[in-house]
């Protein structure tokens, strides 16, 4: 897949670069509620360009700044329903480098207020000129990609509370881990434990799963720690694995509800309703019954 379908359905009108003082990139306020945003949505939308510059270190960070005609979307806190408690507007940032599914089913999911958080950044190991995104890691291949701890910096300079990782193949930095604890999802094509771990990923996972004889699969989200696949179960999808099933054929299926999952997760995730077991297990609360938990 071409680069430019990641973020195909970007609203392209209003494209204006900003330049910020290449001497301090990161010395002003946080930017006001943004969110990449789309064509197809319902509400009118524009947005803009601000580039950072900076010779040595983060020439590379551009920021969205996003606005939604209508208003439908502010930086206030949103009342929860039911209740007479108040849940402030996640901000969120999406890691991908995939075909971008899963980010755009997030994204709309925000726009539309099903979920109370916004996708503010997007990060990406791939360049791809004229998409606002910020560029991670730096490799030889691409010099002007973040440090481990420039990324972190920016994350705080655009108040960050959860990172979303969408089909991300790199593996996340220590120093990430250790400023978002807690805070870092990762979804995957399989049942974790099983067909997880380096090297699973893809078009490789289902047709190991076909490969073994399992008759379930399905999509998980875990939390991310410092290895690949291994960090605590959040919730998961089954879909069956059929007799004549080729790996592509399971993919679309394991895709669509990873679709589901990720937007029911992250409406949980934004609505404070992720609790932790006196064992350490996570478990998301029921909004339409608290005192149940899945």
């Amino acid at each position: 897949m071409e680069p430019q379908s990641l973020f195909s359905g970007f609203c392209s009108n209003s494209i204006t670069p900003l330049y910020r003082n290449p001497q301090n990139p990161l010395s002003s306020s946080p930017p006001s509620l943004s969110y990449p945003c789309f064509n197809q949505s319902k509400h009118q939308v524009s947005f803009e360009i601000q580039y950072f510059l900076s010779s040595q270190r983060l020439r590379s960070v551009r920021r969205l700044l996003c606005k939604n005609s209508v208003e439908k979307v502010s930086n206030l806190v949103s009342e929860k329903e039911g209740s007479k408690s108040w849940v402030k507007r996640k901000r969120l940032a999406v890691f991908v480098s995939g075909g971008g599914s899963n980010f755009r089913s997030i994204n709309q999911a925000c726009i539309e207020g099903f979920v109370n958080g916004d996708v503010v950044v997007l990060v990406t190991n791939k360049h791809d000129k004229g998409i606002p995104v910020i560029l991670f890691p730096k490799t030889k291949d691409e010099p002007d990609g973040l440090s481990p701890d420039d990324l972190v910096k920016v994350l705080r300079e655009f108040e960050v509370d959860f990172i979303l990782l969408a089909g991300y193949l790199k593996l996340i930095p220590a120093e990430l881990i250790r400023a978002y604890s807690r805070s870092i999802f990762n979804i995957h094509p399989s049942l974790l434990p099983s067909f997880g771990g380096k090297g699973y990923y893809g078009m490789k996972v289902h047709k190991a799963v076909i490969a073994s004889g399992a008759r379930y699969s399905g999509a998980t989200i875990h939390f991310v720690d410092e290895h690949y696949d291994t960090g605590r179960i959040l919730a998961q999808k089954i879909v069956p694995v059929l007799a004549n099933d080729t790996a592509e054929e399971l993919a679309a299926r394991v895709l669509r509800e990873e679709h589901k999952l990720y937007v029911e997760v992250t409406t949980a995730l934004c609505e404070d309703r992720i609790v932790w077991r006196e064992d350490g297990v996570p478990l998301i609360q029921s909004k339409e019954n608290p005192e149940e938990y899945y």
